[in-house]
């Protein structure tokens, strides 16, 4: 019988079919015209979650559980859009599940897995409520695929990507604050268009802080949005 091992983030940022299942999704979603949902995007939401997890004060296992959690969130995408939470916490299982000692670690990295998608309004767990922070924070131009101008223009998501030429997440602990706060270029397009897309992640982002113990607030240039 084949011995266990613990779950940990080098392990499974080094683990072939995860990279390969991201660059896979990458590709389809660059096909069906989304921003990147790959590599760059998988390490950005788990830096930011070993962050949030971090600056909460949580155990050294739970900033392992938020840290892959980000890395491997969307990694059922290439299997389908539509239902890739779902997909990308059974890959996750099917991956790890007989490999791995610690089955409370695995079930709370597929329930953050399964429950990221802002359409869902449930928080499992304190992995779950960062994940989502972590994940919806990341609006970046680096995100938008495409390099025509004119074409970025046309389309609301990438043009409000683009838009977006600083980024920065901070969790303060003494006031109990998570400030998100973007710099957006309003000759390329209005603040409003950032509410016309993003109300919903923002939204849930507040849900999570909440869950947290804390307050989201978000800074759009000068401006702030509590």
């Amino acid at each position: 019988m084949q011995s266990k091992i613990p779950l940990t983030f080098e392990m499974v940022k080094s683990d072939l079919r995860v990279n390969t299942f991201l660059q896979e999704t990458d590709a389809k979603l660059k096909r069906m015209g989304y921003t990147d949902h790959g590599l760059r995007h998988a390490k950005i939401v788990s830096a930011r979650c070993r962050l949030i997890a971090q600056k909460l004060g949580l155990t050294s296992v739970e900033i392992e559980y938020a840290s892959i959690a980000g890395y491997c969130h969307d990694i059922g995408n290439f299997i389908d859009r539509s239902q890739h939470f779902i997909w990308g916490s059974l890959l996750f299982h099917h991956i790890f599940g007989e490999k791995v000692d610690d089955l409370n670690g695995l079930a709370q990295i597929m329930q953050a897995i399964a429950s990221h998608d802002h359409e869902y309004d449930c928080f499992d767990n304190k992995t779950s409520a960062i994940l989502i922070i972590a994940d919806k924070s990341d609006v970046h131009r680096d995100r938008v695929a495409i390099k025509d101008l004119e074409k970025i223009k046309t389309d609301i998501h990438d043009r409000v990507n683009y838009a977006v030429y600083d980024n920065n997440l901070e969790i303060d602990p003494i006031k109990k604050r998570i400030n998100f706060s973007i710099k957006l270029d309003t000759k390329f397009t209005q603040i409003m268009d950032y509410f016309a897309i993003f109300i919903e992640r923002m939204t849930y982002c507040q849900k999570g802080a909440d869950f947290l113990g804390y307050k989201f607030n978000l800074r759009i240039n000068e401006f702030d949005f509590s």
